[in-house]
């Protein structure tokens, strides 16, 4: 058990990690033109707007509440006077809200990819793959909220930050942090590292896009001169 610990949490978010940033300059360098968001809009409107606006809302919301929360250290926030366990509580509360929010708009948009007869059609693998993907990561953090509510004090939530902050400061031994977290908590984490895994592969590597990469690719030819 302590070497799947290891292996999991201790080697594959580096794994992961590597192939995230590695993969996604590949595919930008290698293949621009499939570096798109891909949207269906055009091919059916109805409903589209609210559910992608709850998503997007949803989603980013949830990621930099997850990012700030795992890596900021109890002593930043204990100096504003939030104790761990009101930390905790705070987190889930608005990762509730949050996680409802997206989970609205996302259920509208698996309903919408899987039974509409167009958008069903002009979807490929990976499209469906990331999303089901994304769909699994939200009902098991929303999942996680009624584990943390059986245990208060916050104890688990500091074992999750001090896994975190070991991992990105490149610390020996983070996977220890998790061998006694519940393992909702590490499923939840172990799909949250294999959506950075196939990152690159993905429609998700339009999160990296600015306006601005767009001046400096080349022109797309889309007929030749006769």
């Amino acid at each position: 058990m302590n070497y799947m610990n290891d292996l999991l949490f201790g080697v594959y978010p580096y794994l992961a990690g590597t192939i995230f940033l590695l993969g996604s300059w590949i595919r930008f360098d290698k293949d621009q033109y499939s570096w798109k968001a891909g949207s269906s809009q055009m091919l059916s409107s109805k409903g589209f707007r609210k559910a992608n606006t709850q998503f997007h809302v949803g989603i980013l919301l949830l990621f930099f509440g997850h990012m700030f929360g795992l890596l900021t250290p109890p002593s930043v926030y204990h100096a504003f006077g939030l104790t761990t366990e009101i930390k905790q509580l705070i987190a889930m509360v608005m990762g509730g809200t949050f996680g409802i929010l997206c989970f609205l708009g996302m259920t509208a948009l698996v309903k919408r990819r899987l039974t509409d007869p167009r958008i069903k059609a002009t979807s490929n693998r990976s499209d469906v793959f990331i999303l089901l993907l994304i769909y699994v990561q939200l009902i098991l953090g929303l999942l996680s909220i009624f584990v943390s509510g059986a245990h208060m004090d916050g104890q688990q939530m500091l074992l999750l930050a001090e896994w975190a902050q070991q991992i990105v400061t490149f610390h020996g031994g983070a996977a220890e942090a998790l061998l006694e977290v519940n393992w909702l908590y590490k499923l939840h984490i172990f799909v949250g590292l294999t959506m950075f895994l196939t990152f690159p592969f993905t429609r998700l590597v339009h999160v990296w896009s600015a306006p601005i990469w767009y001046f400096g690719r080349n022109f797309q030819v889309v007929r030749r001169r006769s």
